[in-house]
């Protein structure tokens, strides 16, 4: 994208949040434009003195050639608004992030993403009904997402990391400044062969305090609902339900006993009308992901496709690598990484670990997903 170092731009600016870069970008019609703007066409469209001088001082200083170069060297994916494969349920929400910093991959299947959150002070309860749960919406080739954080957010990851699930971590920092730092390998293990690290902050911030409650957004913007395990009565799990329910998502919540601290958020969530959850099929059956038969007899998805008769051909029980499958059927590999994912998802092949595919064993199961849900 040729104007990519002007969003990028727009990003480490501070003062200039969604609405007014919306404002900008409806004004002047793209970022190139609106980042080469004088102080008097920024006047015309609202913004205040302190924000344009803010503005015109870092577009000074800033040398986006070099902040793009940085960012490739850490392998770095920049998403904007107008990148086609920016997250389409986190574009739905009220003021997306203009910018997402990504590290790993993020594929289509993602957006069949359930969110577990939960207290950082989390007992053995919240921990085995975390693996529990996530145990289940991984074998439904559910995509989960949480902060990093400790507690919860670490067993819901961990464990889909375990399972060779899928996860995607939201962070309310810099991705190379990842918070706590226990967390690395963890973060490292998403990247390589999991799923994704995401952020709307630029290298080098900080995890203060105050990016939390907007990192929160995030992790509820890219779920289909919010699973709240533990949580006080002041915790962040709880700032995450409450976007989650701003934005027409579904909040789900596991109850305690009622005199643990921790079960105070989770059992008032309820008590308001979040659905109660005693297994992971109330939330499958709740947002209509529950498994259906293809047949009862034992029968396997045919290739579609060339390019997936082609990947069926040259894949057996015995795991092979993304890239070797690349090499033998001359496809690229973004192309054989997007076809597996579908053929993964008519239970075909089966992602074993290490971007490796062998032949599925048996049917896997299939999702009814209606239109509807697709706009929840």
């Amino acid at each position: 994208m040729s104007d990519l170092k002007f969003w990028l731009g727009f990003n480490l600016v501070k003062g200039i949040g969604p609405a007014k870069l919306q404002a900008m970008l409806d004004y002047f019609g793209s970022a190139t434009a609106a980042w080469q703007a004088a102080p008097k066409q920024l006047r015309k469209i609202g913004l205040d003195s302190r924000a344009i001088r803010t503005f015109m001082e870092t577009r000074q200083t800033l040398d986006l050639d070099a902040e793009l170069a940085r960012l490739e060297a850490a392998h770095i994916i920049l998403l904007t608004w107008d990148s086609p494969d920016y997250p389409a349920y986190l574009r739905e929400i009220p003021n997306p992030p203009p910018l997402l910093y990504v590290q790993g991959e993020l594929r289509e299947s993602d957006q069949w993403a359930i969110a577990v959150v939960g207290t950082r002070r989390l007992t053995s309860y919240g921990r085995q009904v975390t693996r529990d749960l996530v145990a289940g919406l991984v074998r439904s080739n559910i995509t989960v997402v949480s902060g990093l954080a400790r507690g919860i957010d670490a067993v819901a990851h961990k464990t889909a990391v375990e399972m060779n699930g899928r996860t995607i971590a939201v962070l309310g920092s810099g991705l190379d400044c990842i918070y706590p730092a226990e967390h690395r390998q963890l973060a490292q293990h998403i990247i390589e062969e999991h799923g994704a690290v995401v952020s709307d902050y630029g290298l080098g911030v900080q995890p203060e305090a105050k990016n939390f409650p907007p990192r929160n957004r995030i992790i509820s913007g890219l779920s289909l609902g919010v699973i709240v395990v533990e949580a006080g009565e002041r915790s962040g799990a709880l700032i995450t339900s409450k976007f989650a329910l701003e934005q027409d998502r579904e909040v789900f919540a596991v109850p305690g006993h009622i005199n643990s601290p921790v079960s105070k958020g989770p059992n008032r969530l309820i008590q308001d009308g979040a659905k109660l959850v005693m297994s992971v099929d109330d939330v499958l059956e709740e947002l209509n992901l529950t498994m259906v038969a293809e047949h009862t007899a034992v029968q396997m998805a045919l290739p579609e496709t060339t390019e997936e008769a082609e990947l069926y051909g040259r894949l057996s029980h015995q795991p092979t690598h993304i890239d070797d499958l690349s090499r033998a059927t001359g496809l690229s590999s973004q192309t054989v990484s997007s076809t597996l994912t579908m053929m993964e998802l008519k239970g075909m092949v089966q992602q074993v670990g290490g971007m490796k595919y062998v032949l599925s064993r048996e049917p896997e199961p299939v999702y009814n997903i209606s239109q509807d849900e697709n706009e929840a």
